[in-house]
């Protein structure tokens, strides 16, 4: 009799073997997850309470050293109290030392003239075509040629008489020098009558010159400068500055500071200074 085969029975495949690995790999992944938000995340309570206690600690040690503060080595600095005087030395008064009361006298007149063409002048003044600048020994009266002249012109136009005369009337009252400076934009002047920015300024200057000769000015206290355009005030690049840069100043010298306000011997006097020998002076040494 034949012997029967056993079957073999194959057991099936099980296709789903995979969400094993994968859930296991979730696992970990949310389980590091947690723990780097655990390290992550302070406790303020905690850290507060460990911080106080910390500071405790070594503020105790410090108390039980000796003191909060430094150990001083040496001896401790010296600190100076300011000496308080009941007549302190003011800066006008060192200068009112150094200067006779010649020349502050002369100062006191000089301010009191730029006072004076500050108000004849007022309306130039606010339509800017004329300055008044103080300094110490002299004052500075400084007109737009606009106001003046024409444009490439030395000759005085009608509305420039008078405001000259204004200004004659107030420099009249003193002796002192008065040097006219003309000054140019920097565009340069090529005609016949004037061949550059020296000319046309020197022009101008002599121009205002004639005119204050012409309202009792002694030409003796009045000289004629032409700068041309190498002493600007403003930008000559822009228009405004041409405008500005284009002037005559009338410049009123203390006496003591013109070449020929005062003698050498009534300079060094109202300077304070001696002199020393003939064509010199030195200064004299102030108590």
């Amino acid at each position: 009799m034949a012997r029967r085969r056993k079957r073999v029975v194959e057991e099936p495949q099980n296709h789903d073997r995979w969400l094993v690995s994968y859930a296991d790999f979730i696992t970990l992944l949310f389980a590091f997850f947690v723990v780097m938000y655990s390290i992550s995340s302070v406790n303020n309570k905690k850290y507060q309470s460990l911080s106080s206690a910390l500071d405790q600690v070594f503020h105790r040690q410090q108390r039980q050293q000796g003191s909060d503060n430094p150990i001083q080595m040496g001896n401790p600095p010296t600190v100076m109290q300011p000496i308080v005087l009941d007549h302190p030395t003011t800066e006008e008064d060192i200068k009112r030392q150094q200067l006779s009361e010649e020349i502050l006298q002369e100062r006191r007149q000089l301010k009191q003239v730029s006072e004076n063409l500050e108000d004849v002048l007022a309306p130039y003044i606010e339509d800017e075509l004329v300055a008044v600048k103080r300094h110490d020994f002299w004052i500075e009266l400084e007109m737009n040629s606009e106001l003046l002249f024409s444009s490439g012109e030395a000759e005085l136009s009608r509305k420039a008489i008078p405001v000259l005369k204004k200004v004659a009337v107030v420099i009249r009252r003193l002796p002192n020098v008065v040097h006219i400076e003309g000054h140019t934009d920097n565009v340069p002047i090529d005609t016949v009558e004037f061949p550059s920015n020296w000319d046309l300024s020197a022009a101008r200057a002599t121009s205002v010159v004639r005119a204050l000769i012409d309202s009792d000015i002694p030409p003796s206290r009045l000289s004629a400068v032409g700068y041309g355009e190498f002493h600007p005030i403003a930008d000559n690049n822009t228009s405004k500055g041409r405008f500005k840069n284009r002037r005559v100043e009338v410049v009123l010298m203390s006496q003591a500071f013109a070449r020929y306000g005062m003698s050498d011997d009534e300079r060094a006097k109202a300077l304070n200074f001696e002199r020393a020998s003939e064509g010199s002076v030195s200064e004299r040494a102030l108590p």
